[in-house]
């Protein structure tokens, strides 16, 4: 009996921890009913380009940095500046906790992403964008996809 529910606490815990990797076009849905589309004049391609090259839209992404902090979730936020985890709790400027960035629900990662454009001025701060993005045709990134 006890063997049982061991088993059953087991099989949520990983329940809890699995990752989920969104779609392109469920992505954009989300995006844009978020109202990243034209958020500080940076199309919706701009948001699902860099998601993909941040995180490959994988919600539970997390990046060891050199500096000791972490990037997490599907826009890869940093720990050191944006969210507080165990080594760093001070700067937050997002004022929420990196775990949050982890979830399925992309709301706290959404707010954080526009915080981050919004005080950076640009989407400079995502060096996937940087590198993909920046300057592309990126209609094609949500062709197909039932937005406008």
């Amino acid at each position: 009996m006890k063997a049982t529910g061991v088993l059953v606490l087991i099989g949520c815990l990983v329940t809890v921890t699995e990752s989920r990797i969104y779609t392109r076009c469920k992505l954009a849905k989300i995006f844009s009913r978020a109202g990243l589309d034209n958020y500080e004049g940076f199309v919706l391609g701009n948001w699902i380009c860099m998601a993909y090259y941040e995180s490959h839209y994988n919600t539970t992404a997390q990046t060891t940095l050199d500096d000791g902090s972490t990037d997490y979730g599907i826009f890869q936020i940093n720990s050191f500046m944006w969210c507080r985890d165990k080594k760093f709790q001070e700067k937050n400027h997002c004022h929420v906790a990196c775990s949050a960035l982890l979830t399925d629900d992309l709301t706290d990662a959404i707010i954080c992403a526009k915080k981050i454009v919004k005080v950076t001025q640009g989407m400079n701060y995502w060096q996937g964008w940087k590198k993909h993005c920046e300057g592309q045709d990126l209609s094609e990134w949500k062709n197909g996809c039932e937005v406008s």
